[in-house]
């Protein structure tokens, strides 16, 4: 049965509950933060660090050491850990669905640049100061330094610019800035239910004939390959928001189909030679990204949904930046520990990589994210609202705000008639 809904007609004057959530059942999502959410990003992060570590097929990639000999069981386990973008971005459906919902479009803005961009900019530049510390001390070091490769690097989307990246995994980031544009698209039109149903299945759409038309235009706009991911992660939330009904569960469910048939193409892109582990399994891959989807759906609406753990709060935080540093600052520490002590052996220069991203990541986030974050925020927020000096009126088209009149002015202003 679907819930909120009635053949009744509301009573003249007064909204009914749908109409005042664009035909939505009413809400039913409480405040409370979601810390099971909170974890999971951290596990979508730890898988990609695994194949970031143990599940390479670059050859050499640790000089001597096979990982196909050394670690066998881990090497074939961890080469699945690219999923965990695709989880990433599942979680970002649901978790940005709900950030812009009741703020406006300049709100929202504000809130993604002042999250993302000081902890990004501090990971280029430790990048950069790494990569030049290793060429004094005559280390290998194949990331490029020049001035145009750091400019275009800062902006968070070197890669339409033909650059090569800083952070490996800033790729990722240009997908979801695109994917915000087009939910401040929404908030520009105005978010609702209805209208948040309309815009994903008109998402899946335009991907879908994006890939029929092989449109690469069009296909930058509405990324085909992820669409599925992030409206499946929409429908959650409304679902998480709203509650469950038969419209929300075809959309997850015709987004998901759509999502594991264009998932083959990922699939394809991490196939090596026999020699290097041969193919990856679509049917393990989907298995494993349906299995993500199931213990999402129980974070949003589910058991997990309870849980109030503090911890993962904090591991949650931790997330964004060790994502950004395990590959590009990790992955050279447990590589210099090995030329500088090759006697310490494979595994445990990976530990040690890993431990340094996340102590990494941790001061990261405590001298970077949370200081420069705020202090980000509260000016960009002042800049959205600047004042025209020659009008007096602000940014947003308010009128000024008047002074407070004293008693004896406002004793002498008439009166307006029909008081």
């Amino acid at each position: 049965m679907l819930r909120g809904t009635s053949l009744l007609p509301a009573r003249k004057g007064r909204a009914s509950a749908a109409d005042r959530t664009g035909g939505a059942p009413p809400a039913s999502g409480g405040g409370a933060r979601l810390a099971a959410i909170d974890g999971l990003r951290l596990v979508a992060a730890a898988a990609v660090a695994a194949y970031h570590f143990l599940g390479t097929t670059t050859p050499h990639f640790w000089g001597a050491y096979d990982l196909r000999e050394t670690v066998p069981v881990l090497h074939e386990v961890s080469r699945y850990g690219w999923l965990g973008v695709e989880f990433f971005f599942l979680i970002s459906g649901f978790v940005i669905c709900m950030s812009c919902w009741g703020r406006t479009p300049a709100q929202f803005v504000v809130s993604r640049v002042s999250r993302l961009f000081p902890t990004y900019w501090c990971a280029v530049l430790l990048v950069i100061a790494l990569v030049l510390t290793a060429r004094v001390a005559h280390l290998d070091a194949a990331t490029p330094i020049d001035p145009r490769t750091v400019l275009g690097n800062l902006t968070m989307a070197p890669g339409p610019m033909g650059l090569t990246l800083i952070d490996g995994v800033a790729w990722t980031l240009w997908v979801e800035a695109r994917f915000y544009l087009l939910m401040a698209l929404m908030l520009f039109l105005g978010l609702t239910y209805r209208r948040m149903i309309a815009f994903c299945g008109a998402w899946l759409t335009l991907a879908l004939l994006a890939r029929e038309l092989h449109s690469e235009a069009l296909d930058a706009v509405v990324l085909s390959q992820y669409a599925g991911l992030f409206v499946t992660g929409i429908a959650l939330y409304l679902m998480h928001r709203f509650g469950q009904n038969i419209v929300l569960w075809l959309l997850a469910g015709f987004a998901w189909c759509y999502e594991l048939t264009v998932l083959h193409d990922r699939v394809a892109g991490h196939t090596v030679k026999p020699a290097a582990g041969g193919a990856l399994s679509w049917a393990a891959c989907a298995a494993l990204l349906t299995f993500f989807l199931v213990v999402l759906a129980l974070a949003a609406f589910g058991p997990l949904a309870r849980i109030r753990w503090r911890a993962l709060v904090t591991a949650g935080a931790l997330t964004y930046p060790f994502y950004l540093v395990h590959q590009s600052i990790g992955v050279p520490v447990a590589k210099g520990l090995l030329q500088v002590a090759p006697g310490l052996g494979l595994l445990p220069s990976v530990a040690a990589g890993l431990a340094f991203a996340l102590l990494l990541a941790y001061a990261l986030y405590r001298l970077v994210d949370r200081p420069a974050g705020r202090i980000l925020r509260h000016h960009l927020t002042r800049g959205m609202n600047a004042t025209d000096r020659t009008t007096g009126r602000s940014g947003t088209g308010a009128p000024p705000r008047q002074p407070a009149a004293s008693g004896a002015e406002a004793a002498a202003r008439p009166v307006p008639s029909g008081v």
